[in-house]
């Protein structure tokens, strides 16, 4: 894992996949870093990471999911993923790309495939975050500002019930929530696989998700570029088998509050895969073109920098 992200996402960009990996990518306002290993030295597991940034550099995608199965089915369906993360790259709104992954695994269900993810959308000018959950593991959100890590999701209103946390693939209809915040320079949050809350403790007690709160919590404030190596390397130590019967994906992200630079070429570069992709979706067959939605801050912001800036997390999460 490198102390600081090794390359920049171009515009219009889609990384990631479901092989072994362990990376980092900067974008406009975050550092990102991924450790994926396949259970078993397998070449595709079943967990999937995709990182996407829209062809203005202001949106950025990411897209965490664990897939039921593993081998060639898995990396099919990480292949349909990529094709909805393009599709979805110049939209801000989240909404309907989770609802349409929800449908993709639903069509997927008659072959006992569903699938839990998390799902996050950034927006560079005005550091909001949206998050949806879909019946995954709850991600860990650290405040520079208190210096504690907490649960991001869920856990905020244990009280309220519904479709909120279910997996995606089980029901169709299903209406996902979504959460915003937002994130001040130093901010991190983390997501990860059920791998590291299946693991034990010292005593052979599962950790759960408390537990591994309580182990990032016992690390400190340790630098975003080390979390991955070092959590593993605590969760592992803790039991002998922890880590080594399923696939393990962490994804850590930082708020940099920095803006990416992008070169002349850099930019043209983008117009063409975008008009590239416009022109393929004339074919009937071909994939919908990457368009934006009709958004005030999408839209009017590339045009009016302080329409984006507008576009804030409510101050309060929502009861």
């Amino acid at each position: 894992m490198t102390d600081s992200p090794t390359q920049h996402m171009q515009c219009m960009e889609v990384w990631g996949g479901s092989q072994l990996t362990s990376s980092g990518v900067e974008l406009p306002g975050l550092d990102v870093w991924v450790y994926s290993k396949p259970f078993h030295q397998a070449q595709h597991g079943g967990d999937v990471y995709y990182v996407s940034s829209c062809a203005s550099g202001r949106i950025s995608r990411l897209l965490l999911a664990d897939v039921s199965g593993h081998g060639k089915s898995v990396a099919s369906t990480a292949a349909d993923l990529r094709t909805l993360m393009r599709r979805f790259v110049n939209r801000l709104d989240q909404k309907e790309f989770v609802r349409l992954l929800n449908e993709q695994f639903t069509s997927l269900s008659r072959q006992g495939t569903f699938s839990t993810a998390v799902v996050t959308t950034f927006f560079a000018p005005s550091r909001r975050l949206t998050l949806c959950n879909a019946g995954h593991p709850c991600p860990l959100l650290f405040r520079a500002l208190d210096g504690r890590w907490s649960f991001l999701g869920h856990h905020d209103n244990p009280e309220k019930k519904g479709p909120l946390n279910i997996p995606l693939g089980i029901f169709q209809l299903a209406d996902y929530e979504h959460l915003d915040i937002e994130l001040d320079p130093g901010d991190c949050f983390v997501s990860y696989t059920d791998a590291l809350i299946e693991s034990c403790d010292a005593g052979g007690e599962m950790l759960g998700e408390e537990g591994l709160l309580r182990i990032v919590n016992l690390l400190g404030d340790i630098p975003a570029e080390k979390l991955i190596v070092s959590l593993l390397q605590e969760i592992a130590e803790r039991f002998p088998e922890n880590l080594s019967a399923d696939d393990v994906t962490l994804m850590v992200v930082r708020a940099n509050g920095r803006l990416l630079h992008f070169s002349f070429r850099e930019k043209l570069d983008a117009v063409g895969r975008f008009l590239k992709a416009c022109f393929g979706s004339l074919n009937p067959r071909a994939d919908r073109a990457p368009f934006p939605d009709a958004n005030l801050a999408n839209m009017g912001g590339a045009i009016i920098p302080a329409l984006g800036r507008r576009w804030r997390a409510p101050r309060t999460p929502p009861k």
